[in-house]
């Protein structure tokens, strides 16, 4: 009986860890999306202004709106009042790194 529990429970250490390095490789491609396709606009980061002044700081989005209500306007194609928003229309999986980036910018 107790290797069975000893082995259940490195089972579930296993699954734990499987699931944190999948996690963080999502918040590391939304990070990396967000560099890429946001950061001429947008502070991206837990500091620092956005270079567009207009652009708000990614840091600040989730007292806006709970992040997660982004995905359906990310997969719809973002539009924005001002001219110099690029449209964006993210596939399913970036969607899903992008706010898991996101989420980490709320703590």
């Amino acid at each position: 009986m107790r290797m069975m529990n000893l082995l259940a429970a490195a089972g579930v250490v296993a699954l734990s860890a499987s699931a944190a390095q999948a996690q963080s490789a999502d918040v590391a491609r939304g990070q990396a999306f967000a560099r890429a396709n946001c950061a001429t606009c947008h502070a991206i980061g837990r500091t620092g202004e956005s270079p567009l002044r207009a652009a708000p700081s990614f840091r600040t989005l989730h007292f806006r709106y709970p992040v997660e209500n982004l995905a359906e306007s990310l997969a719809e194609g973002i539009v924005t009042a001002h001219p110099g928003m690029p449209q964006f229309r993210l596939e399913v999986g970036e969607i899903g790194d992008l706010i898991a980036y996101l989420k980490t910018l709320e703590g």
